[in-house]
């Protein structure tokens, strides 16, 4: 059986619904620290998500990460992360994206704008994205980065957490049956 990578094939997606297969999809996030120099990564380990493509071929795209379940290899600064400094994971365990434009560039290039819902905050979002269609699937690497100050995220004794917030999604998702 051969594998089939394309660019997605718009007319054949129109009225499709997709699900985001956990195991085949991941979300990290690079955050410069210390004046620049030394960058905090980390990711999300536990993320759900569903698209839409309407008959008119518009995506609609929703993203839910969990906060809690952020790891950045140091469970001393993931503890921090959790605290209401940062994503208050206590009130707010989710961290939401949703569309509300959607701009199709062509040959898989995707912008994808929404909001996204942090720690009881709201900011805008755009988010580019490369889509292909591969075996009946669709893989996504969607990028974008995010002024975390936008969402109520300002602890930074003496300048060491910067911004913007490097955002990186890839996703493996499944038809919905």
């Amino acid at each position: 059986m051969s594998t089939t990578h394309s660019p997605y094939a718009t007319e054949q997606l129109a009225g499709t619904r997709w699900r985001l297969d956990p195991a085949g999809s991941g979300a990290e996030f690079r955050v410069p620290g210390l004046w620049g120099l030394a960058p905090v990564k980390g990711r999300f380990q536990r993320l759900d998500g569903r698209l839409e493509i309407d008959d008119d071929l518009v995506w609609h795209v929703e993203l839910t990460l969990d906060a809690a379940g952020l790891d950045t290899g140091n469970a001393r600064r993931d503890r921090h992360l959790r605290s209401a400094d940062f994503f208050d994971v206590e009130h707010h365990p989710e961290v939401r994206f949703r569309s509300t434009r959607f701009n199709d560039h062509g040959g898989g290039r995707l912008q994808i704008e929404g909001e996204l819902e942090a720690a009881g905050e709201r900011a805008p979002l755009a988010v580019e994205v490369t889509a292909e269609h591969a075996d009946g699937r669709l893989e996504l690497d969607a990028t974008a980065t995010v002024d975390q100050r936008q969402l109520g995220m300002t602890w930074s004794p003496l300048g060491v957490i910067r911004t913007p917030t490097a955002l990186r999604v890839r996703a493996r998702l499944e038809p919905e049956r």
